[in-house]
């Protein structure tokens, strides 16, 4: 079989008005390319499916789509380009065309990355990828390293979360389509930021899909919660692999993306030997060593599994970190007081501080919420390969009004609830506009083009909340989608916490994360503070965290000096008079000391 790492997938620009075709089609006997000039070229079977050919007289920007056997005519799977929709036909792009500025990047150390997770359409008034550009250097100062994009893949209409795309290949064209996100990683390198992909493997959208008119791209025999799964494992599945291989290749290749954020991967339905997960992150490595700079892979994933993060050669799949929910789960729970769906598992505050200091709150033990025993122990894997936040596009936006946390806490809470994620030994995410307090929501929107699935869009989550007393937004009402978009109101005080917050952390904790630091917590005060012990080379870092409403004293020890307090938030290294004893944990605070 011949391999797509040579000859790639889709419509290839070799320059002079020169475009090789190349498309797996094992369902149709003939293939012809029906461009703009009405001209229609017929492809050249070849061995396992594949057709192939070269074409004169096309440029970037002319428009193509695939005849199947003298019928029906369908965009290309592999498309690099959907200009006018995913209804639409696909366009020649031209990746060379693009004038790079990142020659000097080598991009960051994983221990030093702080997530930033972005929705391109809400992020700013023009919805745009350039609308991220104007404020990288608001988001490099603050000390965010690493830009996370949810999916980009194109999807139908122009608003949605991304989850729903039918084109891997082809970046969005209402962002600002291939080259608007080149611009982006170009710029993001340029304030030495790494860029990340939100990537969706598990299954693709409802509407717009050409996929199963091509070949068996999906497994009849398996399903996600969002649709029909993809064919990693069964009859003709090599090709599928290679097809979703390919785009990885194109992001990191083409695009200059750092790393790639998997969707999902305990829906990746997958019983072969050797798992489309594990060949994907060798293959990641390999581009790694090629470009001479570090690519990293994240998995999301619910299965409290460290597998995930285990290296190849000790049967792991290689990812270089998960998303860690039940960090998330354990602070949400204790500091909202939430025990529905599954924050019923969690709500003691030694849950968290378990998080905090073994990685997993459910390593085995029976879970309520799922009705059986979840989870392995972490330890002795590194923390720092665990990805944890306080809020999310998921833990915002699968809440039905699609509410943040800034409606439901105190100024104070909020800023406990950062240091508790960027003061812990795992890799932080921050939600975009978390860092200052944003109000606005971020409910679920769609913008598909078919009336029967907009109602049953409608429908199934009129089902899923029919116990709400407040109506729910409308998914596909462009009010909803506008609700969305941050707002200009910023809560500077928030905002100097978050950088003070992030400033230590590189100082005091990045360095030593990969190193298996001795990270231990427990509760100090029953229902109220944790004890937080950072073991350093040659000190230790006590952080108290209190969530109690009244300030909290305790007897510090000889030589203790306090680096952090969340009373003065703007200060690091607060001076401190030897003679002062006991210390005072602010109410819904911190306090940080270093004891040499």
């Amino acid at each position: 079989m011949t391999s797509t790492k040579e000859t790639g997938l889709g419509a290839q620009y070799l320059g002079q008005e020169t475009t090789t075709f190349r498309v797996w089609a094992p369902y149709a006997t003939t293939i012809e390319v029906h461009s703009d000039g009405e001209q229609l070229i017929p492809l050249t079977p070849t061995d396992h499916g594949y057709f192939t050919g070269t074409i004169k007289g096309l440029v970037p920007g002319d428009r193509y789509r695939y005849r199947l056997d003298h019928g029906d005519e369908y965009p290309d799977p592999a498309s690099r380009w959907q200009p006018d929709g995913v209804q639409g036909p696909s366009a020649i792009f031209d990746p060379q065309s693009f004038v790079w500025h990142d020659s000097a990047w080598r991009g960051h150390p994983w221990e030093n990355l702080v997530f930033y997770e972005v929705h391109v359409g809400t992020f700013s008034d023009t919805g745009r990828f350039e609308g991220i550009i104007e404020d990288l250097p608001r988001l490099s100062k603050l000390g965010i390293t690493a830009i996370e994009i949810m999916p980009i893949a194109a999807f139908p209409g122009e608003r949605n979360w991304g989850y729903d795309g039918v084109f891997p290949f082809a970046p969005q064209e209402s962002y600002g389509g291939p080259e608007g996100f080149m611009r982006l990683v170009d710029a993001c390198h340029l304030h030495n930021m790494s860029v990340f992909l939100d990537v969706v493997y598990n299954h693709t959208g409802p509407e717009g899909s050409v996929l199963s008119h091509f070949g068996p791209y999906f497994n009849t025999h398996y399903h996600t919660p969002w649709g029909q799964a993809l064919n990693f494992d069964g009859p003709e599945s090599d090709p599928v692999r290679e097809f979703f291989l390919e785009n990885v290749r194109q992001w990191i290749r083409d695009y200059h993306v750092d790393g790639l954020r998997l969707d999902a991967v305990h829906a990746i339905i997958d019983s072969s030997a050797e798992p489309f997960l594990r060949e994907l992150t060798r293959e990641v490595d390999a581009l790694a060593s090629h470009t001479g700079r570090p690519i990293y892979t994240v998995a999301e994933s619910d299965r409290n599994d460290p597998r995930e993060i285990m290296p190849r050669s000790k049967e792991g799949f290689g990812f270089s970190g998960h998303w860690n929910d039940d960090l998330h789960h354990a602070l949400h729970a204790f500091i909202t007081g939430e025990r529905t769906a599954y924050y019923v598992d969690y709500g003691p505050l030694d849950a968290l501080a378990q998080a905090l200091a073994q990685g997993y709150v459910y390593t085995g033990q029976y879970s309520s919420y799922r009705q059986r025993r979840h989870g392995r122990p972490y330890r002795p894997h590194a923390l720092g390969h665990l990805v944890v936040y306080g809020q999310n596009h998921d833990q915002v936006g699968n809440r039905p009004l699609g509410d943040r946390l800034t409606t439901h806490l105190s100024e104070n809470q909020l800023r406990l609830m950062a240091a508790t994620i960027l003061l812990s030994a795992e890799l932080p995410l921050i939600f975009m506009g978390e860092e200052y307090g944003e109000l606005a929501p971020f409910p679920y929107f769609v913008d598909h083009q078919d009336p029967k699935l907009l109602e049953a869009v409608r429908e199934g989550r009129a089902r899923e909340w029919a116990f709400l007393e407040e109506a729910l937004p409308d998914p596909a009402d462009p009010l909803t989608f506008l609700s969305a978009r941050l707002s200009s109101q910023r809560n500077n005080s928030i905002s100097a916490w978050y950088g003070t917050l992030l400033r230590f952390r590189q100082e005091y904790l990045a360095k030593t994360l990969l190193g298996h630091p001795e990270v231990t917590a427990s509760v100090w005060t029953p229902d109220a503070m944790i004890f937080l012990s950072h073991q350093l080379a040659r000190a230790t870092l006590h952080i108290w965290l209190n969530f109690s409403p009244n300030p909290l004293a305790y007897s510090r020890e000889p030589k203790e000096v306090v680096l952090l307090n969340s009373a003065t938030p703007d200060r690091v290294a607060t001076p401190l008079s030897p003679l002062v004893t006991p210390l005072e944990v602010p109410a819904h605070g911190c306090l940080v000391t270093y004891l040499a």
